[in-house]
């Protein structure tokens, strides 16, 4: 079992380890449990829904608002959860699927298949978040130790994680609280050929059901924010039908919202 860090006063000591060095495995494995350790999450952030607000900024300048909700529920690994994001903006109302190792959409009741753009952008939210770091084990995820770095007063451990495929995160964790304080990653755009590069911001954390969960997200693409969300309601272990995860033969239409 790794030795875990000291930092989080409010959680009483961690088992200090002081004279040794400091390893990838204790810095993700402190994260956990300064998260709600592995086994409470397991339990916990089984299956659950969050409702919120979702503001897109668009390269122009204007922005879109539109409540989300988004339900999930977890398998072994990534590979095999489900989760469905449903958005209602005054303009559009439609639900994006990720199910079996498949993604859809469905808008007025009818399925179609996302643009490959907007799939990608539907998929970041787990391949580049949160659970990236706190379910590296059950990804059977590569983690790897920077080191510690200071920025603008801050005590950081910078930490990557690269997954099986090869998409790596590096995650900035404030060395006092052990909470991830920003993420960046780099994506290549559909049809292109240069890498962008991406930062995601969590703040505003809470406990929801013992859990910490950041309510307040921003997103960067570059120096540009694209997008903010704010997470108003968070519930686990709420029953979940399955149906709501189905129907992903009936493909049709290829265009997106």
């Amino acid at each position: 079992m790794a030795v875990l860090l000291v930092g989080v006063a409010s959680y009483g000591p961690l088992c200090a380890a002081q004279d040794k060095p400091v390893t990838a495995e204790i810095v993700a494995e402190s994260v956990i449990v300064a998260y709600g350790t592995r086994p409470g999450l397991a339990q916990i952030r089984r299956n659950g829904l969050e409702r919120g607000e979702i503001t897109r900024i668009a390269a122009d300048g204007r922005t879109e608002k539109a409540d989300y909700s988004w339900r999930f529920i977890r398998g072994e690994n990534s590979e095999k959860d489900k989760f469905r994001l449903d958005q209602k903006s005054p303009t559009l109302e439609y639900a994006l699927i990720y199910s079996g190792g498949r993604t859809w959409g469905i808008i007025n009741g009818a399925v179609f298949t996302p643009r490959q753009d907007a799939t990608e952008d539907f998929l970041t939210q787990e391949r580049h978040g949160l659970d990236a770091l706190l379910r590296y084990k059950e990804n059977a995820s590569t983690i790897t130790y920077v080191g510690k770095e200071k920025q603008k007063g801050l005590d950081l451990y910078v930490l990557d994680v690269t997954d099986k495929d090869k998409r790596k995160t590096r995650y900035y964790i404030s060395a006092r609280t052990l909470r991830v304080l920003w993420l960046e990653y780099e994506e290549t755009p559909p049809g292109g050929s240069t890498p962008v590069k991406f930062m995601r911001k969590y703040s505003d954390y809470n406990y929801a059901q013992g859990t910490l969960v950041p309510k307040r997200t921003v997103t960067f693409e570059g120096d540009k924010q694209v997008q903010e969300k704010k997470v108003k309601t968070v519930t686990y272990g709420v029953k979940m039908e399955d149906s709501l995860f189905q129907n992903a033969e009936a493909q049709t239409s290829s265009t997106t919202p």
